[in-house]
């Protein structure tokens, strides 16, 4: 993200256009499902298209041993309210999960996020046409 409301990065902004949200001219809306939707779309996979990180616990196949590259989705706050992050799987250990996600430290990195906020892994297939 770019300091301020009237710098916008504009990578960011065309996470939002890649998934049906051109209308989201500011770079300070939470994006991390935008992310995950931009890239799911550019890859042509299965996407929610929408920006909230728990549409993805509706689509998909749950996993329970998830491999590189699914879907973390996990609870912030509360773990049976509406908000959570939602990020690409890439590994754990006995204490977090590594995700790369958007809208982690205000960027696309790999964080580690605890065991215990995990909601779901999802498995998400390519669409084929």
């Amino acid at each position: 993200e770019l300091p301020g409301k009237k710098n916008n990065n504009p990578e960011i902004l065309g996470f939002f256009e890649d998934c049906g949200h051109a209308w989201v001219r500011n770079d300070e809306y939470a994006w991390c499902a935008a992310f995950i939707n931009s890239i799911l779309v550019r890859a042509g996979y299965y996407h929610t298209g929408a920006l909230n990180a728990r549409s993805f616990l509706d689509i998909g196949e749950e996993v329970t041993c998830p491999e590189l590259g699914d879907i973390v989705v996990f609870w912030r706050l509360n773990k049976v309210g509406p908000y959570g992050h939602v990020g690409f799987y890439k590994g754990e250990n006995k204490k977090s999960v590594n995700c790369l996600g958007g809208n982690q430290s205000n960027s696309v990195k790999i964080s580690p996020y605890e065991q215990d906020r995990v909601l779901k892994y999802i498995r998400i297939k390519k669409i084929i046409l």
